[in-house]
This record gives C-alpha cells, sequence and structure tokens, in this order.
C-alpha cells in the first residue's frame, strides 16, 4: 500500500468564495478571507445622517443634540451597568469578540471542498490511517481536530457526538457574548430616562427665568434621544450581527463535520464532492 504524501495545500480560491486576487484591506485566514466590514459603520453613517438630516429639515440644528452632558450620564450609565451585571471573564471575551466586529470573515468554501475531496482520494486508496502526515498540517483547526480523531480510530458516532458538542459550544459562546451587547441595548434607554429627569430637576430649579424652562426641558430630553438611539443604533444590530456571525460559523462547521463524516465512512470522492457541493448551492441561491 503506498503511503507517498498528497500534496493537500489550499487550492485557490474558487468562484464560490471570490477571486484569489490581493484586495485592498483583505487578507487570507486559514480557509477564507478577513477584510476590513465597511458595511457595519456604513450602516451606521446612513442612520445617523438619516437623523440629522430630519433635525434640519424640522427647523433644527445639529448643535441641539450634541449634549456632552446627556452622553456622560447615558453611556457612563449603560458601561458600568453591564459591567455591574457582566462577569469579568464574559466582559473580556465580549470584547475581544466586539473587536472582531470591525472585520468580515468570508470563508472559501470551495477551497474547503477541494481540499476534503482531495483527503477523500487519499484515504481511498491508501486507507485513513495514511493521512496523518497531511492532516496535522492543515491550518484549519476544526477540520485537522476532527480529522485527527478519525486516523485515530474514534468511532463514527463518537466522531460526531465531540465535533457537534464543539460546534454547540462555540455557538453558546457566540449568544452570550450577543447578549452583552443585547443588555447594554436594554439598559441605555432606561438610562437616558434617568438623564432626562436629572435635567428636568436642574430645570425646575430656575422656574422663575421662564424664557430659561424651554431650552433646559428640549436639553433634557437630549439624554433619552441618546438612550434609545444607542440602544436601537448601536447595541441591539450589533449583538444580532454578533450572534448571525455565529450562525454563519456553524454553518461552516457543519459543512467540515459533513466532509469528516464522508472521509471517516471511505465515500467516493465524487460522491463527497456532490454531498458538500450543497452548501456551495445554497450560498449561490442566497448571494
Amino acid at each position: 500500500m503506498s503511503t507517498e504524501p498528497v500534496n493537500i495545500a489550499m487550492p485557490p480560491v474558487s468562484a464560490s468564495a471570490g477571486p484569489d486576487i490581493p484586495i485592498p484591506g483583505r487578507r487570507r485566514t486559514d480557509f477564507g478571507w478577513r477584510r476590513v466590514d465597511y458595511l457595519g459603520p456604513l450602516g451606521l453613517l446612513i442612520a445617523l445622517g438619516g437623523i440629522a438630516l430630519g433635525q434640519v429639515m424640522e427647523g433644527g440644528r445639529i448643535a441641539d443634540v450634541l449634549q456632552p452632558t446627556a452622553a456622560i450620564i447615558v453611556f457612563g450609565g449603560t458601561i458600568g451597568a453591564v459591567i455591574l451585571t457582566t462577569p469579568h471573564s464574559l466582559l473580556k471575551t465580549a470584547l475581544r469578540r466586539l473587536k472582531d466586529m470591525l472585520f468580515d470573515e468570508e470563508a472559501a468554501t470551495g477551497s474547503l471542498i477541494e481540499t476534503m475531496v482531495t483527503l477523500a482520494a487519499k484515504a481511498r486508496k491508501d486507507g485513513i490511517v495514511s493521512m496523518e502526515q497531511e492532516v496535522s498540517q492543515l491550518p484549519h483547526g476544526f477540520l485537522r481536530r476532527g480529522l485527527m480523531l478519525a486516523v485515530d480510530g474514534t468511532g463514527l458516532n463518537a466522531l460526531k457526538e465531540m465535533m457537534e458538542l464543539e460546534i454547540k459550544l462555540e455557538m453558546s459562546d457566540a449568544e452570550m457574548d450577543a447578549k452583552v451587547l443585547e443588555s447594554a441595548g436594554g439598559y441605555a434607554p432606561t438610562i437616558g430616562i434617568v438623564g432626562a429627569v436629572v435635567g428636568l430637576i436642574q430645570v425646575m430649579k430656575h422656574l422663575d427665568n421662564l424664557s430659561a424652562v424651554g431650552s433646559g426641558i428640549a436639553v433634557a430630553f437630549v439624554a433619552t434621544i441618546y438612550g434609545v438611539g444607542s440602544a436601537n443604533l448601536l447595541f441591539l444590530p450589533l449583538g444580532q450581527k454578533m450572534r448571525l456571525r455565529g450562525w454563519k460559523s456553524m454553518r461552516t462547521k457543519h459543512l467540515i463535520l459533513e466532509g469528516i463524516v464522508a472521509i471517516a465512512q471511505g465515500m467516493n470522492p465524487r460522491l463527497v464532492r456532490r454531498r458538500l457541493d450543497a452548501f456551495v448551492r445554497r450560498e449561490s441561491a442566497a448571494a
């Protein structure tokens, strides 16, 4: 039986995952691309621009809603409430994942499939044990761990249970991190009301100067705008986006798991490709 190593270097990204050419702001990862997420800031800019335009069209000024005191009350109170309710370890992972929201991960599904089809051909020809050297060099950690379990002779049911557990735990982590932002989205409007009440208290102290009461009330309610606006334009959307990225990552790992199971079963490489191409067809339909 031949044990000659097979070249399983990652093939060029297929058309389903984008061209394999340098693009500013985009770099290669294990099996895909990592690029700056311009759509997030663009969406926030459009939302804020729409609010500012509406303010101007109603005869107001942008400066009317730029109140540092209200911002300090709302954002300071919200951050304090989140720190108070969130365990330290969860707060660290949520902040780390929040930093990653500046970038968008694009899985090269076509390259994953090509790699697994190559491995399936190797396993079918020389046996799955012969892949140990090639598997140890795979860049994708989830794929490497799963195939090493198969090479070590782990039963198919046990292998599936362990890999599915890893997928579920990763999604659970994404859910908990998203809930940190969603909790901020729940606190912010209430803190905004607190800021408005604090502002109204100051207004009531100066009822003898009626000319200043109207402007004082307007300033007081800016805190409510900050609370509701930050919740619905920042915290809640970021939490939802974090959750959706978790689901997207889980879907890619389900593709990998399907490939690992097919390889462990000794499936024909053509059938492996046919089985995994369903993920590509679904992505193409959604595009």
